[in-house]
């Protein structure tokens, strides 16, 4: 043997003075950097694939793919850096040759040939789990659960707002995500804020609605409902419980007149004038929620632009000129149309309807709605006030029928705390009255905003109040027979005299039954047919 074989046996960690020194990547530090590089340029390659073969865009695939998947990879490369550095300063620590050695690789070996198995097997175990871990978070992302549970625990108003609503199947990223990059980008800035409010339990409560950074109703409304394709008329049925013992249903029916907003489809008549197709809306609110609405220009087909001002609350003109101004769209009038929450009223005439409570029960009507909007701090202590009222209440009042409708009075508890804990929420200070509905005007102002007969043109012109724009009753059952065979404007099934002019939320209030504006004293439960002769 020479001094040269003899020199390589004695110090097989050293380099000839001959040779390249070794990369700095040579540790394992960096080696384990160099494979969190490869797991994700793996996962990255895989999401890429997944993008530009998809049928449809996918909100969530692009911050995994171009931001997620690099800051992971660029995690790695930093890693491998850190063992570039601490193998540089053990390098200058000892002598400059002394690196670690690769191992000896002969597959001639049965040990060293299981372990370079091992090794490939366990890397390409690595790898594929790195890339289906990586599509399954993307995946899970996207889902309902994660936006309502997971991620948004504080979301659990609009949560089970939306499982009871009609757009319950429809993904809560397809309306607050959508696709395209500007509006991608401008969510997760938001979600980044509201993560930072969630931590430190700097959130407000209620939740605010986000009506000013929506996506805009044609990117999201528009992709299922075709607004040029809306016309016609289409029946609604009202169906009004009483608050005397038979829990009286008053029913009503009637043909809201939907209309349209362009002529290829049908006269351009109806609620649905307002698309923005043949005429434009532009409007000024005052407030957040968009409930005040102080100004409105509307421009038509032939171009011609009118100004309404609202003579009760106008707007000085310096305000008008540098005021920003909104083109209505669909979220104006139908701004919860996946969060709605039932007023009391509302909610438990929908479950006297639907069979969910009994409208044999005596003043189940009244009872309901009370035991709903009592003061409550907590879901918990709502539950239980619920449960003593109701059960309290046919005990004390009506022993005989507690005895032998017990199991019903149970199952009418039961359904009053399931709508509880969907619509009511104490913690979060969350309820219809936080978050109005403007689709209608029994609940809230909704069209009374600007269909209140208030706001009026320079030249005299006046939005209109009139009830027959947007409805035609063709069936009132509380109406004589005669007046059911033909359809006609709504009359109220009580001559209400000078109060006549007044809108429907001044009397009708949805958390308390309904009070008569004069003092009747002991005649206050008679039936309004015993005083109101037609």
């Amino acid at each position: 043997m020479n001094n040269e074989d003899k020199n390589k046996d004695d110090f097989p960690n050293k380099v000839s003075p001959q040779m390249r020194p070794p990369s700095l990547l040579r540790n394992y530090v960096s080696f384990v950097g160099m494979a969190i590089v490869l797991a994700a340029v793996t996962s990255d390659l895989l999401l890429f694939f997944i993008e530009i073969t998809a049928s449809s865009e996918n909100a969530y695939i692009g911050i995994l793919t171009y931001i997620i998947m690099p800051s992971i990879m660029m995690f790695g490369i930093f890693v491998a850096i850190i063992g570039m550095i601490m193998e540089r300063r053990r390098r200058r620590k000892r002598a400059p040759d002394d690196v670690l050695a690769y191992p000896m690789l002969d597959l001639n070996n049965p040990h060293t040939r299981r372990t370079f198995m091992v090794f490939m097997v366990g890397t390409l175990v690595f790898i594929s789990v790195s890339a289906f871990g990586s599509y399954k978070a993307f995946e899970y992302s996207e889902s309902v659960v994660f936006c309502g549970e997971t991620c948004h625990t504080v979301m659990k108003p609009e949560f089970m707002a939306y499982k009871a609503g009609a757009h319950a199947r429809v993904r809560c990223v397809d309306c607050h995500v959508g696709s395209g990059a500007d509006w991608y980008v401008r969510s997760k800035l938001s979600g980044a804020y509201q993560l930072y409010s969630v931590s430190f339990n700097k959130y407000s409560r209620p939740i605010t609605t986000p009506v000013h950074n929506l996506r805009p109703a044609p990117e999201t409304c528009e992709q299922c409902h075709w607004p040029e394709k809306f016309f016609g008329a289409q029946m609604k049925v009202f169906n009004r419980y009483g608050n005397d013992e038979e829990n009286s249903l008053h029913q009503t029916k009637m043909l809201l007149n939907v209309g349209g907003g362009s002529t290829a489809a049908g006269q351009v008549t109806g609620i649905h004038w307002h698309m923005n197709i043949a005429n434009e809306v532009t409007y000024i609110n005052t407030d957040e929620q968009r409930q005040v609405i102080p100004w409105v220009s509307i421009k038509d087909r032939e171009g011609n632009v009118t100004e309404y001002y609202d003579r009760n609350n106008p707007l000085p003109q310096d305000k008008i000129t540098t005021a920003a101004k909104r083109k209505m769209d669909c979220v104006d009038c139908h701004n919860r149309p996946a969060h709605t929450y039932l007023p009391p009223d509302v909610a438990v005439d929908t479950a006297l309807a639907a069979g969910g409570l009994d409208p044999t029960l005596p003043f189940i009507k009244r009872q309901a709605v009370a035991a709903l909007t009592g003061k409550y701090e907590t879901t918990p202590e709502a539950l239980n006030a619920i449960d003593a009222s109701i059960s309290d209440f046919y005990r004390t009042n009506y022993k005989d029928l507690h005895a032998k409708r017990e199991g019903d009075i149970k199952k009418t508890v039961a359904e009053l705390q399931r709508i509880f804990q969907n619509y009511f929420f104490p913690e979060m200070k969350t309820d219809w009255q936080t978050h109005p509905n403007n689709a209608g005007h029994m609940v809230s102002q909704g069209c009374f905003r600007c269909h209140d007969g208030q706001h009026v043109s320079k030249t005299g012109k006046v939005i209109t109040n009139d009830c027959n724009v947007c409805h035609t009753v063709i069936y009132d059952s509380k109406a004589a027979p005669a007046q059911n065979t033909q359809t006609g404007p709504f009359k109220h099934p009580v001559d209400l005299g000078s109060l006549a002019d007044r809108s429907c939320t001044s009397c009708h209030k949805p958390d308390q039954p309904f009070k008569h504006p004069l003092n009747l004293g002991d005649i206050s439960m008679f039936q309004c047919a015993a005083c109101h002769k037609k």
